[in-house]
């Protein structure tokens, strides 16, 4: 069974802090490492599988986003955790769809959410907002009921205007 300590052991300049998920091995590796842990789990322990990736608003002073990608070997049938974080005003992390090209539209979906910009993503635009929008509605500081006059809501006649967004704060 793979473990971060084994891939520690055949590369030892790797640094990487283990999190505990429920008996899942999980890691949290620096940024700067990212790209070339992905390669070597895929290469060299079979995790040939993204499952899917994510990102979270810790609401910490420190390394405020965390990017999160669970993978599987098949072989095996293990599943793993790879974590990485970023800081608020740095919101930079190293793309991994060159290792799995699934990872496509969770990192874009990640950078339409949270404002995480992927270095090296191949297509990083929004998916679901407009391009000229200027939030991001999953960070835990954003309005919950969204920010008046940013997006026009669609409105229809009939509607009960107990629930008329577009006019609630007047």
């Amino acid at each position: 069974m793979f473990t971060f300590d084994l891939l520690k052991e055949k590369n030892p300049e790797l640094s990487f802090e283990p999190v505990d998920l429920g008996g899942d091995e999980a890691a949290i590796f620096p940024r700067e490492q990212m790209l070339a842990v992905a390669r070597r789990l895929k290469n060299e322990f079979g995790f040939v599988q993204m499952i899917d990736a994510l990102g979270h608003d810790r609401m910490e002073k420190k390394d405020r986003f965390e990017v999160t990608y669970n993978l599987r070997n098949h072989k095996t049938k293990q599943r793993v955790f790879l974590k990485v974080r970023c800081d608020e005003r740095d919101p930079h992390v190293t793309s991994l769809v060159s290792v799995w090209t699934g990872a496509n539209w969770h990192e874009r979906e990640a950078y339409d959410m949270f404002g995480i910009h992927f270095d090296g993503h191949p297509d990083m635009r929004r998916m679901y907002l407009p391009d000229d929008f200027e939030y991001f509605p999953l960070r835990k500081d954003f309005p919950l009921m969204g920010v008046p006059g940013s997006i026009p809501l669609p409105h229809h006649e009939d509607a009960d205007p107990r629930f008329d967004v577009a006019n609630r704060g007047e």
